[in-house]
């Protein structure tokens, strides 16, 4: 069973970094393209990170230069390193995973997703 447990998020003030951490069970990690995923109240789940199973990434513009995904094959385990908080990068973050290949630009896509973490909150204050 496919399970994606998210850690780290919380509150920091603008300017600020956080990392986020989401560890992999149940499946052959490398076999699976991932994204970080985020929600603000009232808006859509927009994609803010994603890496394919070649290791190549994706970033929406909103965050390139700021963010950081990467992952540790050995631990199973997927990052977000967020620098330079700004406000409007609070949200709730989400982690997901999905087996197989698509093309890079699809991977902002929520859609493209089965396997989702449980969601951690990150509050950026002016």
């Amino acid at each position: 069973q496919v399970q994606l447990v998210q850690s780290g998020g919380g509150s920091v003030q603008a300017g600020g970094s956080l990392t986020l951490s989401c560890a992999a069970f149940g499946y052959a990690y490398s076999n699976y393209y991932m994204g970080w995923f985020r929600q603000a109240p009232g808006k859509e789940r927009e994609g803010v990170a994603a890496i394919n199973t070649d290791g190549n990434t994706i970033y929406a513009d909103s965050v390139k230069g700021r963010f950081t995904i990467s992952q540790d094959n050995a631990k199973n385990t997927l990052y977000l390193q967020m620098n330079s908080l700004k406000p409007e990068d609070t949200a709730i973050y989400y982690c997901a995973a999905d087996p197989g290949f698509r093309l890079l630009f699809r991977l902002l896509v929520p859609e493209v997703y089965n396997y989702w973490g449980q969601g951690t909150q990150v509050t950026v204050s002016s």
